[in-house]
């Protein structure tokens, strides 16, 4: 077994030691989910013939009894496991998902030493537990740094600032909107909180593809955003594969299908694409002259014609001089002018 694991395995032992009554042993053990799946107040009180109200009596009993033995050191495990646990929430930012703190201690953990870690932060007087809810992961903290209660609000306050400024935010920039110690912990913070989420160095609402795209539309966006400049559709297809999006397994015919699909996507080139918000809009390289001649008040050479063609299409010059030639769309005026045939 490995060190952590066999320091928080002994001062479960040891805090399993306190309680005297099998009975209880089974309650903690079976609602925490210590040794297999974590059970009901409905499903003890079945197994045990007890009501679930004597359920639910019996183990805030117990852990009362477990927090004081806790809080007056009758347990050195626990202080031992305490010690580990503060060391590696420290360097996480003080505060973490359970699970998370897990995975650095454990490696792969199991269900069950997920639960571990749990139970010890809910009996330790020097740990701060934050239960799972809609709008939280199940977390544990430093209680030194904050109670449940202060860490919801800290999680408030965050979100607030995203809303207030309608878009994700770096790390850096939120440091300045806020004030932490340091930016680690409004990392940490940031990460207990069901409402947000984070990709690429931006923090922002969960329900934004910017964060937290759910779908290859959004995939290939928060790609083409990130990349900020066209790309052909089989480098969009590596770049979803090399990143850390949930799903990345999509094949290359998908994403050119979603690109054909989607409005925020314009084709500028044999395979390129980019985003319209970039000042690119869907049409042929005729349908782009077309529009620069009727934006411009005056003729333009064939020169100019290229070169602002150039700017929303990545084609040959020769295959915009070729469509300039069109007769019924473009006529010449003067030596080396153009402006649409209706002007």
């Amino acid at each position: 077994m490995d060190q952590n694991a066999e320091i928080i395995a002994n001062a479960i032992k040891a805090s399993l030691n306190i309680i005297e009554q099998d009975r209880e042993k089974e309650i903690i053990s079976r609602r925490f989910g210590l040794a297999g799946p974590k059970e009901t107040l409905e499903q003890i009180g079945e197994m045990l013939s007890i009501t679930r109200e004597r359920v639910r009596q019996l183990e805030k009993a117990i852990l009362i009894r477990l927090r004081i033995a806790a809080e007056e050191a009758k347990i050195p495990e626990l202080t031992v496991a305490e010690k580990l646990l503060i060391r590696n929430l420290t360097e996480m930012g003080r505060f973490a998902r359970i699970s998370r703190l897990a995975d650095k201690i454990y490696g792969q953990p199991t269900p069950e030493e997920i639960a571990n870690l749990e139970f010890l932060g809910d009996i330790s007087a020097n740990l701060t537990i934050i239960d799972e809810s809609d709008k939280h992961h199940a977390s544990i903290g430093i209680a030194e740094y904050g109670d449940a209660k202060t860490v919801r609000h800290k999680i408030e306050e965050i979100v607030a600032v995203i809303k207030a400024h309608k878009a994700p935010l770096t790390l850096d920039e939120l440091d300045g909107k806020l004030d932490y110690e340091h930016p680690d912990h409004i990392q940490a913070i940031a990460s207990i909180s069901k409402l947000l989420a984070t990709l690429n160095g931006l923090i922002g609402l969960a329900k934004w593809p910017a964060v937290n795209p759910k779908n290859i539309r959004d995939k290939i966006f928060v790609v083409l955003e990130t990349k900020k400049e066209p790309m052909h559709f089989s480098d969009i297809a590596k770049a979803i594969a090399a990143s850390n999006f949930k799903r990345k397994n999509v094949t290359i015919q998908a994403i050119h299908n979603e690109l054909i699909k989607d409005s925020r996507f314009v084709l500028i080139g044999r395979g390129i694409y980019a985003l319209s918000n970039w000042g690119y809009y869907k049409g042929t390289v005729s349908d782009v002259i077309n529009k620069i001649l009727s934006d411009s008040p005056t003729p333009l050479t064939r020169e100019e014609v290229v070169k602002q063609v150039l700017k929303h299409r990545q084609v040959k010059e020769t295959t915009i001089l070729l469509n300039l030639q069109n007769k019924q769309l473009f006529k010449k005026v003067g030596k080396n002018s153009y402006t649409i045939a209706q002007k």
